[in-house]
């Protein structure tokens, strides 16, 4: 059954809160270098080298995207989990990866 607009946007906001409060969380306890810009259907990731990882929601496809400096990724909602459209990578160990190799924050959620 597809899934409705509305479902997306519940399951893709609660993703984006847990890693806007795990970022605030390192923020604290890390005294990481990084702004959060939450705007819309976009969460800018902005670190101290001012490399950045943009999320977005992709509403017509019901996907999310997101760009590091290593290259772009499309994640589907399946079985339960945001997976990589291309190597079925899950989105949040993904996310929280590659904030590691681009900043070098540890993040736990």
């Amino acid at each position: 059954m597809a899934m409705t607009d509305s479902e997306f946007h519940h399951l893709a906001d609660e993703m984006f809160t847990a890693l806007e409060t795990a970022i605030e969380q390192a923020i604290d306890e890390q005294d990481a270098d990084v702004d959060i810009d939450a705007s819309g259907n976009v969460l800018q990731l902005s670190f101290e080298d001012r490399s950045q990882i943009v999320i977005n929601k992709q509403e017509p496809l019901h996907e999310i995207w997101i760009a590091t400096k290593f290259g772009g990724y499309h994640f589907g909602y399946e079985d339960g989990k945001w997976l990589d459209t291309r190597n079925n990578l899950e989105f949040m160990p993904f996310v929280l990866d590659s904030i590691t190799k681009q900043s070098g924050i540890q993040l736990s959620i």
